[in-house]
């Protein structure tokens, strides 16, 4: 069973498991509990699973930005005395991990980046905002979950919705401030510069980040390994999610350090 946790930090967080170190990290307007279906790693791994800023329960953030978002969850890891973990993130989560990276690659194991993005170009990343902003005005919250739903689900069946609203709660003050500073990513030089083993994911109707940026990322990360979720959206943690699992349990089964 996961236990709820307050770091010293006021970072709240999931903790479960034995073994090396592996933390899930949310994407936008997601909580720490849309994890779930990835409990079943605690039997292998101590697994680490915060809230980001203006997310799930950490609710009084300050200022959001994806620097803070990883400075938040290396505080935390430090905190907890872990030298060094395994990062897996999706979509934004996944930026956030790509940033740990720049900020303490010392402390990262290996990368799972998820259905996420390198770089956004400013001025297209500014259109999308103006767009996402004016196309929410005066809806309600109801319409506006499903709308979400169905961009980042391919499976529009009844249990994927019922998943996807139990974890997806956006807080509409911290909502956009963390889309922008997602399309403020500029990674571009770093890629070349990771070193550590790297697995990238995408799903093949992804209509959110489309599956081709994933490709480009795997381009420019040597050796890393770059796989395709067939019939899935933005989200295969849910829609696949036993391949999914399966995937990075290989994956990370050729990675671990850990006797």
């Amino acid at each position: 069973m996961s236990e709820i946790f307050k770091s010293c930090f006021e970072i709240p967080f999931l903790r479960l498991g034995s073994g090396e170190p592996l933390v899930f990290i949310h994407g936008l307007g997601e909580v720490k509990e849309g994890w779930s279906n990835q409990f079943e790693f605690a039997d292998q791994f101590d697994l680490i699973i915060p809230d980001l800023r203006g997310h799930g329960e950490y609710q009084s953030p300050g200022e959001i930005s994806i620097k803070n978002f990883a400075h938040d969850v290396i505080s935390l890891l430090k905190g907890l005395e872990i030298e060094s973990a395994h990062i897996c993130g999706l979509s934004m989560g996944g930026m956030v991990a790509q940033e740990i990276y720049r900020q303490a690659p010392e402390m990262c194991r290996s990368l799972m980046l998820v259905s996420t993005f390198h770089y956004a170009p400013k001025r297209l990343g500014k259109l999308f905002l103006q767009y996402r902003q004016s196309h929410s005005e005066n809806k309600y919250p109801e319409v506006l979950r499903e709308s979400a739903a169905k961009v980042c689900l391919y499976s529009w069946s009844k249990e994927n919705f019922e998943s996807f609203y139990q974890f997806y709660k956006p807080n509409r003050e911290h909502y956009f401030k963390s889309m922008e500073a997602c399309l403020e990513v500029n990674n571009l030089r770093l890629l070349s510069s990771i070193n550590i083993p790297t697995l990238i994911v995408g799903g093949q109707y992804d209509s959110v980040i489309p599956v081709w940026v994933q490709l480009l990322m795997h381009k420019q990360i040597r050796h890393s390994e770059f796989v395709i979720f067939r019939n899935t959206g933005h989200i295969a943690k849910l829609e696949a999610k036993d391949a999914f699992n399966k995937v990075l349990r290989t994956f990370l089964k050729k990675h671990k350090t850990a006797s």
